[in-house]
């Protein structure tokens, strides 16, 4: 290691003296353990936390948390289980579990938590495809559909984000 320099530097005379730097501290603490007591927080600008995200239509019942708990029990069950019964089981974990997962999105897109524009945008789409699949049974006409709905399902979510949040474009 080399040697560091051992020049003093010259400290300014402080305007204030020891005593009031002390009390002007405890003040701060005070005001930060009233502040702690009462739930009050200072969020970081551009950050969301837990506590902002939109409450749920039912209240405090773990509706979203039981049907993914529930998808995974059926998951796992149609692992165990063979034939057509497990493949039946694990349709239905995947189909509660990304039903779980975009009532979340939603929920939190359109209350101006967090954007979720390009998954919610995909959903649109694919049920786009899906309908027209349903309708003419054609292989890539539900792949023309999907394309056309996906860039102006886009724009609308990333608008109605933006307005929901006062003009910010995105959250982490």
């Amino acid at each position: 290691m080399g040697k560091r320099s051992r020049k003093r530097v010259e400290v300014e005379a402080s305007p204030t003296s020891r005593a009031e730097r002390d009390a002007a501290r405890a003040r701060r603490a005070a005001a930060a353990e009233r502040s702690k007591q009462q739930g009050v927080r200072k969020p970081k600008p551009g950050r969301t936390s837990i506590d902002d995200r939109p409450p749920a239509p039912w209240g405090s019942f773990p509706l979203v948390e039981l049907v993914v708990l529930l998808a995974l029990i059926l998951l796992v069950g149609g692992f165990i289980v063979r034939g057509e019964r497990g493949a039946t089981m694990v349709i239905g974990g995947l189909a509660l579990g990304s039903l779980a997962g975009i009532e979340l999105s939603i929920r939190e897109h359109f209350g101006g938590f967090r954007s979720h524009t390009t998954l919610l945008a995909a959903v649109t789409a694919f049920a786009a495809g899906a309908l027209t699949y349903v309708i003419t049974r054609d292989r890539t006409a539900p792949i023309i559909a999907a394309a056309v709905v996906f860039m102006p399902a886009f724009w609308i979510y990333r608008q109605v984000f933006t307005r929901r949040t006062g003009g910010v474009g995105f959250r982490r």
